[in-house]
This record gives C-alpha cells, structure tokens and sequence, in this order.
C-alpha cells in the first residue's frame, strides 16, 4: 500500500496521469493481439508487416514493396490513436535476411525527416510471421 502511496505522490509532482490503458483493437490481425497500445502519452504498436491489411496477404515477395506497405500499415495504425510517424522515438526492426538492411533502410530513411529518426534497432530473425522479409515495431510519445 505505502508503495502504491508513493507511486501516486511521484506522478502528481511529475505531471503524469494514472489512466487506464487504450487497447486499439478494430484491425485484422493474423494473432490475438492488439495492433496498438496506448498507455498514458506512449503508444506502443504492434509489429506490422508489409501484408494488405483487408487481406492479411504479403504484397509482394520483395524486401522493398514490404517494406512500403510496413509504413502505410504503421501510419494506418498510428493515425486512429491521433499519432503520426512524427511522434515516432523508437523503432525494432526485424528482417528475416540481414543482407537486406540496405534495401529496407533506405525506404526507412524517407519515412521520416532528416535529424528526427527515431532510436532503432535492426537485426536479422528466421521465420517471421507469414514468411515475411521484414517487420517493424514502433513507439510513439506525444
């Protein structure tokens, strides 16, 4: 109990809420998961492959077309919490071939503006869901 006391007291003297979390849910999804997360001003999205969201179906076989459809899936995602990718600090990269990191990266690079790229990591993972080429999480602060 004194903890939950002082969890209160540190939040009233730095301005954060304690609300419940906002489950953004209305998408098809390929698992039982929400596609994003809201927790106070934070929004954690989901992996989001480059897949046609009516269809759940890859787009193409290829890293780049993917990894296009990766974005738009993403801004889809981050929009209908009042997010945009400028509000994006941090992004998990995950491609089921490392010597395909060129090819995403430079579609990555054209996503957001020159000097606000958000802290990322890129790293190779087998088997992705679908048999995807690439995924990408993201976390939104507003």
């Amino acid at each position: 109990m004194k903890y939950c006391m002082l969890i209160a007291i540190c939040c009233t003297f730095t301005g954060c809420t304690m609300t419940a979390p906002v489950f953004y849910s209305d998408a098809k999804t390929i698992a039982p998961y929400s596609p994003a997360v809201q927790a106070g001003p934070t929004l954690y999205v989901s992996g989001q492959l480059g897949m046609n969201p009516e269809t759940l179906e890859l787009v193409a076989d290829d890293v780049e077309s993917q990894t296009r459809q990766v974005f738009v899936n993403l801004q889809s995602v981050l929009a209908k919490a009042g997010y945009t990718l400028h509000d994006v600090v941090q992004c998990t990269v995950y491609l089921k071939e490392i010597k395909d990191f060129k090819k995403m990266n430079d579609i990555y690079a054209t996503q957001f503006a020159a000097g606000r790229y958000p802290a990322r990591v890129a790293f190779e993972a087998a088997n992705l869901p679908k048999n995807a080429k690439v995924e990408i999480s993201a976390v939104a602060y507003r």
